[in-house]
């Protein structure tokens, strides 16, 4: 074949597949150069061991404390008078006044 036929003959296929009529009939005409698709794989399942049992240790026990030892209070009986006036008489500590006594020796 000559340059001509071989123009000729392209020049009609390209008409053919840029025509409108093809598309209309549905009819495509294509190259498609593709690689396959990543195929995903999902991972093996891991098997891991249950943790280990914990058992706290148990409460330690102390044996009571001894009861304490508290000795009964001393009582002594307490020999005191109080300063001021008893009755007819007033104790400043050292000695016994009478009513006449304090006011004679403490008057103003």
């Amino acid at each position: 074949m000559n340059a001509k036929q071989w123009a000729v003959l392209g020049s009609g296929v390209l008409i053919a597949c840029l025509s409108v009529q093809p598309a209309m009939a549905g009819i495509s005409i294509g190259l498609g150069i593709a690689a396959p698709a990543p195929v995903y794989v999902a991972p093996a399942p891991v098997y891991v061991a249950p943790p280990p049992v914990v058992v706290p240790a148990p409460p330690v026990a102390y044996a009571p404390y001894a009861p304490a030892v508290v000795a009964a209070p001393v009582m002594v009986p307490t020999v005191g008078i109080a300063l001021g006036w008893h009755g007819g008489r007033y104790w400043d500590g050292r000695r016994w006044w009478g009513r006449q006594d304090w006011a004679a020796h403490h008057s103003w």
